[in-house]
């Protein structure tokens, strides 16, 4: 199967739409996660889906853990009850508090069963406290949900321990993944069976004491490791003041300079594209013509800007490949992209060592660590168009 930067391309927006561009309060969930709903089903998934929730992080009980399931279904924001019906966001769920009351519990030992409906949407475990979700009114007068913004000082989800998985799940089948695009901070892994049984997102033993240490020890990402609770993304790190704004500056000079004298070559489903720099812009030709502005330092974190990729086949495409050589910092060592030898990813000096060390902490070395990291199928995830099954599970710290 083709791999999803040559596809629909959806994955940037939802990020924004929950909380990626926060800045002093957790933003409204108002998007489909990007997982590819639109792909042709060759088997219809039948009905409600069987989650299993599992606890084995080992340094919580499972009357410690506590599980949501928030998302979209047509249009309009719901949340799964703890008997795995859909339930819309209301207003008057807020309690006293201002906050509504969404968790989930788990059994008081062993797995926990959840049916869970077609929908869109995040399952959040928070570890120790229970999550803060505010039902609000949106700009339309709809019901909305406020998510956590772990990366947000002020977000009152700061404080606690939390952590999600995303996915979609429609007649077309399950497409879910573990993700560290926003932060990391507790080690989950999802196990899909169906037509297939396959795994991801799995930590390896002592991977997420090494993905602090491997953050806190590369030089200007110190400051995005916050205690022993997560790791913050360098986007989000940047936007809090954490993160230098002009971090990758010197390598997209050298990009720059490099495909002004010479051709890069960003290969996609639509064929060969052939890019200069010419008039300040990286300028393509190929199977349509599409060029890109020198994008910033917040560009190539969020891949978006300069980066953003729409959903037109042509333009999406080669933006992922562009942001993914960017955090990667594979464009200078190849005038073909994508690369798709692992072992040539984050060698420069300059790169995206946040991403580096979420790939390094996962034992099939797959991850979301950015949002194009799918490029060339290095990315925490899964689909099945036939599922009879999803597992998730929170494994050993």
């Amino acid at each position: 199967m083709a791999p999803r930067h040559q596809r629909a391309l959806g994955r940037r927006k939802f990020l924004f739409a929950l909380g990626g561009a926060a800045v002093a309060a957790p933003a409204i969930a108002a998007i489909a996660p990007y997982a590819l709903a639109d792909t042709p089903p060759r088997t219809k998934a039948a009905g409600a889906l069987p989650l299993t929730i599992v606890n084995n992080s080992g340094a919580y009980d499972n009357g410690s853990v506590h599980v949501y399931i928030v998302g979209n279904q047509d249009g309009r924001q719901v949340r799964v009850t703890p008997d795995g019906t859909l339930a819309p966001i209301a207003v008057s769920d807020n309690g006293g508090d201002g906050f509504t009351d969404y968790a989930i519990s788990l059994a008081g030992s062993g797995e926990t069963q959840i049916s869970l409906p077609f929908m869109s949407g995040r399952i959040y475990v928070s570890l120790g406290q229970k999550l803060k979700f505010k039902a609000v009114t949106d700009g339309n007068g709809n019901a909305a949900l406020q998510y956590p913004a772990g990366w947000v000082s002020s977000d009152p989800n700061y404080p606690i321990l939390h952590d999600c998985a995303e996915f979609t799940y429609n007649a077309s089948g399950m497409f879910c993944n573990t993700t560290m695009v926003d932060m990391f901070s507790v080690p989950l892994s999802i196990r899909l069976t169906g037509a297939q049984d396959q795994t991801t997102g799995t930590v390896r033993d002592g991977g997420r004491a090494a993905a602090f240490d491997a953050v806190r020890q590369s030089a200007g990402f110190d400051r995005l490791v916050v205690d022993d609770t997560r790791v913050i993304a360098p986007g989000h790190g940047l936007d809090a003041g954490l993160f230098a704004g002009d971090y990758f500056a010197s390598y997209i000079d050298d990009v720059w300079n490099a495909y002004s004298g010479k051709d890069l070559t960003v290969t996609t489903n639509a064929g060969a594209f052939t890019g200069r720099v010419n008039g300040g812009k990286l300028a393509f030709t190929g199977p349509g013509a599409v060029s890109f502005d020198k994008p910033s330092t917040r560009d190539v974190l969020f891949c978006d800007g300069a980066l953003a990729a729409p959903n037109d086949g042509t333009t999406g495409p080669v933006a992922a490949v562009l942001g993914a050589g960017f955090n990667r910092s594979t464009l200078l060592s190849s005038a073909a992209q994508p690369v798709t030898d692992a072992a040539s990813f984050y060698q420069n000096a300059v790169t995206n060592h946040y991403a580096a060390a979420m790939h390094a902490a996962t034992t099939d070395g797959k991850a979301y660590g950015f949002a194009f990291d799918d490029v060339a199928n290095f990315a925490s995830y899964v689909q099945d168009t036939a599922p009879s099954g999803i597992r998730l599970t929170l494994t050993p710290f």
